[in-house]
């Protein structure tokens, strides 16, 4: 009942309410990315989302679109600035995905949307985190986020699609808070952000 009906309801409610307080806060955000990145102020990226179908994913940027001499984007750690590590670490990139939430197109809490070329690469157990919609914060994310590995994450993806209730994500959202404060597990060791997923050795589900 409660992940069927009534979680599009809290979200809808939580998302709206943010939105609606934290809008002097996403105007100053966008008018600095603006004057240090340039435009766009917003970076999109088509993410899965609920059953793997694909959504525009909404992000403040925090990298700049530097390039080689052959056109080909430099990598993350030469892209990311000072800012944009500020908007990272401290999740401030993450509040337009507000919108998606109100959208009906993520959740508050849920696994987190990752890239389409990585659909191919899941096993049919880590296929089912596509389960629920993905959500801005969840699980994973509480218990070490960018600091565990890919097949840790997303056990932990797993088990929350296995579990998802009210109380729970009540949990996931307040610890949320406490994580982001400390601002820990960012990003996995020796990277500016993430490693990419190549899949697991028991191989995808091609």
């Amino acid at each position: 009942m409660y992940r069927r009906y009534l979680k599009r309801v809290f979200d809808l409610c939580i998302a709206g309410v943010a939105l609606i307080a934290l809008a002097p806060l996403l105007l100053v955000i966008a008018a600095a990315v603006r004057l240090s990145l340039g435009a766009p102020v917003l970076f999109r990226q088509p993410r899965p989302g609920l059953d793997g179908k694909p959504f525009t994913l909404l992000k403040f940027r925090s990298m700049t679109d530097a390039r080689n001499a052959d056109g080909n984007l430099l990598p993350d750690d030469q892209r990311l600035t000072r800012f944009g590590r500020f908007l990272r670490s401290s999740s401030l990139d993450e509040l337009p995905e507000l919108i998606n939430v109100v959208r009906g197109e993520m959740s508050l809490v849920g696994p987190r949307p990752l890239l389409m070329e990585y659909l191919d690469r899941y096993t049919p157990e880590q296929m089912r985190r596509h389960a629920v919609r993905p959500g801005i914060t969840g699980w994973a994310q509480i218990n070490g986020r960018n600091a565990i590995s890919w097949e840790q994450k997303f056990a932990l993806d797993v088990w929350y699609v296995d579990h998802c209730s009210f109380w729970l994500d009540l949990r996931i959202l307040m610890l949320t808070v406490w994580r982001v404060a400390r601002r820990e597990g960012i990003n996995q060791r020796g990277c500016a952000t993430v490693t990419i997923f190549q899949g697991t050795s028991e191989g995808g589900s091609r």
